[in-house]
């Protein structure tokens, strides 16, 4: 029988959050979980953070998966953040809510109080779900700017900013979208946005929206500017360099101030609806992911005759490193018709000159370093480990940088036709630091994506720090990376896992980052399918 799967959209609030931090309020995220079995549970998704708010609405809205046929476990984690670390185990807890998808979707808006473990309530502290079906898959991309503002702040301007509400079916107002904060600016120009139509109208265009424009303040305490109401038919009006204006009105001083006329008029310059195509429709619509595995053989990872050693196959023919291969490699493969991955050594002294090498072919031929899908690696590999020196240092970059000179040429045909997936799986820490940093951020241009797996005990606080989950990488000259290609996940985390745990935790972000960069450059799927329209 046929799975029955949707796609469900997820409005997240709460309310009457612990504080936690001295001197002002949490600064909430929420952390949204599937269950996985045995207890353990993988991350799905997070919102971002709000600072000082004990009563947080989320402007980022989850999707899930959702099939009728399955129990599907799910946890709602909030943390007060109080550092840039991408790692929760440092902040602090403010209290969970389990439940399943279905209890959600069933009560399309399910509230529930907060726990800090089995039966002790956070507080007061409380969580509402809302579960929309994703129906319409169009976006709206926006270019907003404001001019002549009310002055809020007494020893500056006002750090503007705007939010969007949609009407719910009910007469309430929910947050579809939060823009940027500007400092210090009274005429200001917000950065290009999307939000999704289904989020912004529910595919009504002639669904009212409402618009608020805000002036920033640090403890949480925003000082409304004014309000205008409209629809995506009144937005669709502009562009061509004629935008439409919109007076903002803070119902408070029209009560009170004679002659008032407003606080400042809000100009849409352009509001454009496109398709949002999806990775399904890229892959379906004929874009191939090319696989490249690159292995560690650095001597921190000990003598592989040793049980010691992370490179010791253990009498069941397995290790840290086959066993990563197996569980990214299975799932990619599918994606690639000819299924001939090049796959990749480094940090080892390679026969016959015994000469160090950060790029070396696991079957030893440079001139055709491909093997026969991911049983070939894996050949490839157990063949490779008796004829190789372990020894050093843990370089990246030479690796990376091999890939994305493929990467680059099929960049240049300028169609959504191939993608490029590197897996890195290494056991410490990286010695070329800023030369990977540079070789990321030049990738991040590039329709490429890079995996790393680390293996084994070691620190891996460098590796965190490349993945784009931390803030905008930048390379060592200051140039940010144009998008977030990199996913680490360390293997110890799912020693005791099913396999299937660490397969959805690696390869989590892939589709997303495929869909980001042909999004970045404005390109379709190759066949783009038929039945969608803007």
């Amino acid at each position: 029988m046929a799975q029955c799967v949707t796609k469900v959209q997820l409005s997240i609030s709460c309310s009457d959050l612990l504080d936690k931090d001295i001197g002002s309020k949490s600064d909430p995220l929420c952390v949204v979980l599937q269950s996985i079995g045995d207890g353990k549970w993988s991350e799905l998704s997070r919102t971002e953070r709000v600072k000082n708010c004990q009563s947080p609405e989320f402007s980022t809205k989850p999707v899930i998966d959702y099939y009728f046929e399955k129990v599907q476990n799910i946890k709602f984690g909030v943390y007060d953040i109080d550092n840039k670390s991408v790692d929760l185990n440092d902040d602090d807890y403010l209290g969970g809510f389990e439940c399943t998808l279905g209890q959600i979707v069933s009560n399309r808006k399910l509230k529930g109080l907060l726990e800090l473990k089995k039966g002790k309530p956070a507080g007061k502290g409380t969580i509402t779900i809302i579960a929309e079906e994703i129906k319409d898959t169009r976006v709206a991309n926006l270019e907003v700017e404001a001019r002549n503002l009310d002055k809020k702040d007494f020893l500056g301007k006002s750090d503007p900013f705007l939010e969007f509400f949609r009407q719910g079916d009910d007469g309430s107002w929910q947050l579809a979208y939060r823009s940027e904060v500007i400092k210090n600016n009274l005429n200001p120009c917000w950065k290009k946005f999307s939000v999704s139509l289904q989020s912004l109208c529910g595919g009504d265009l002639s669904k009212p929206i409402k618009v608020h424009c805000s002036d920033y303040d640090s403890d949480g305490s925003h000082d409304l500017i004014g309000i205008f109401e409209t629809n995506l038919s009144q937005l669709q009006k502009a562009g061509g360099g004629s935008p439409v204006e919109f007076e903002c009105i803070n119902p408070q001083k029209k009560q009170k101030k004679k002659g008032y006329k407003n606080s400042g008029v809000v100009r849409v310059k352009s509001c454009k609806i496109d398709v949002e195509y999806s990775f399904l429709d890229y892959v379906m619509g004929g874009c191939q992911i090319n696989f490249t595995v690159g292995v560690d053989f650095t001597g921190s990872n000990g003598d592989p005759k040793s049980p010691d050693s992370l490179h010791y196959i253990s009498p069941n023919g397995v290790n840290e490193y086959l066993t990563a291969i197996w569980c990214v490699g299975n799932v990619v493969q599918d994606y690639d018709t000819d299924k001939q991955f090049p796959a990749f050594g480094f940090g080892a002294q390679v026969p016959p000159n015994w000469q160090v090498s950060h790029e070396f072919a696991l079957n030893f031929d440079p001139s055709n370093p491909y093997c026969a899908g991911i049983q070939g690696i894996v050949d490839a590999y157990r063949q490779a480990l008796p004829q190789v020196r372990l020894y050093g240092p843990t370089n990246f970059s030479p690796i990376i940088n091999h890939v994305t000179r493929f990467a680059a040429a099929v960049a240049q045909q300028k169609t959504a036709a191939q993608y490029f997936v590197l897996l890195i799986i290494t056991d410490g820490e990286i010695t070329d630091l800023n030369d990977t940093r540079n070789a990321i951020v030049h990738a991040s241009k590039l329709p490429m994506s890079i995996i790393i797996i680390g293996v084994g005990s070691a620190d891996f606080k460098a590796m965190e720090f490349l993945d784009g989950d931390n803030g905008v990488l930048k390379s060592s000259s200051g140039e940010p990376a144009a998008r977030d290609i990199v996913q680490f996940v360390p293997f110890r985390q799912f020693q005791n896992a099913p396999r299937e745990a660490l397969t959805q935790a690696v390869l989590a972000e892939i589709p997303k980052q495929l869909v980001s960069y042909f999004k970045f450059l404005g390109m379709p799927p190759v066949n783009p399918p038929q039945q969608k329209t803007a």
